[in-house]
């Protein structure tokens, strides 16, 4: 496989070219991995959708009728176990795409920087899993909710696909939301989002959160979208202070004759 090795010219930049033959390698190594963990998910497919269908099988314990997914075409079965295993796939292999992502979005990079954002991969992975876990334990209440408007004796037969893409969806999305502080902070690590301009936004950042919050949780009640915003508030304003912190630790390093063109630069 072509090596990631980035050849750059005296002054650090790459060509074009070069940018799209390593998101191409990048790609190629995130890819491989997910494939290689869908593997796994298609070996353990059974025990995986037992867990996520037992929601529906704790429904229809509680009351009269029946509550199941339903497989009305002739391929839906084996689709169905295709996306399960590839999604199996995307959690299991989440160490390796998150440090491909980190690789190409920050290239350009200290020493010191680049094992600051080696320990942020490494907090990248348990954030995004405790995410999918948010998730999974929200699903129950989710389709107790939205199916608890069915009569009592009625039969509800989900469509199996709709029913799996509904779930993996949402515990992907969970997943990605409690990735926030870690692209904060690489936004901050390659200059783009100074901590100031963090800051200063707390407050749109707070609607956008609770707005994805709504969206991303289907049920009417109000205490699913605070139970998914709350973590997420807490993690940005976290991301708010590493950012200073870092911020603090450039300007310690920031050469003297810098100082002195940003004070003459304020002048003017």
């Amino acid at each position: 496989m072509p090596s990631l090795r980035r050849k750059r010219d005296p002054e650090g930049r790459m060509s074009l070219g070069d940018h799209l033959r390593e998101l191409r390698n990048r790609v190629t190594i995130a890819g491989v991995a997910i494939l290689a963990g869908a593997v796994l998910g298609w070996v353990y497919y059974e025990q995986v959708i037992d867990a996520l269908t037992k929601p529906l099988q704790d429904l229809q314990a509680g009351r009269e009728g029946v509550v199941n997914i339903n497989f009305a075409g002739m391929t839906d079965a084996f689709a169905l176990q295709l996306t399960t295993s590839l999604f199996v796939g995307l959690i299991l292999a989440s160490p390796v795409w998150l440090f491909q992502i980190w690789g190409f979005i920050v290239p350009g990079l200290t020493k010191k920087e680049k094992l600051i954002a080696r320990l942020f991969v490494v907090a990248a992975v348990p954030l995004f899993l405790a995410g999918c876990y948010f998730a999974f334990i929200m699903v129950p209440k989710a389709v107790a909710v939205l199916l608890g408007f069915t009569p009592d004796g009625a039969y509800n037969l989900q469509d199996g696909s709709q029913y799996l893409n509904f779930v993996l969806k949402f515990i992907i999305a969970f997943g990605c939301a409690f990735l926030l502080p870690v692209f904060l902070v690489a936004l901050n690590l390659v200059g783009i989002l100074p901590a100031r301009a963090m800051l200063k936004s707390w407050r749109p950042a707070i609607m956008i959160i609770f707005v994805f919050a709504a969206i991303m949780t289907p049920t009417p009640d109000a205490y699913t979208m605070i139970f998914l915003a709350s973590p997420m508030i807490v993690l940005y304003f976290a991301s708010v202070g590493i950012a200073f912190l870092l911020d603090r630790r450039k300007e310690e390093t920031k050469p003297d004759w810098l100082d002195v063109a940003d004070d003459q630069a304020s002048a003017l």
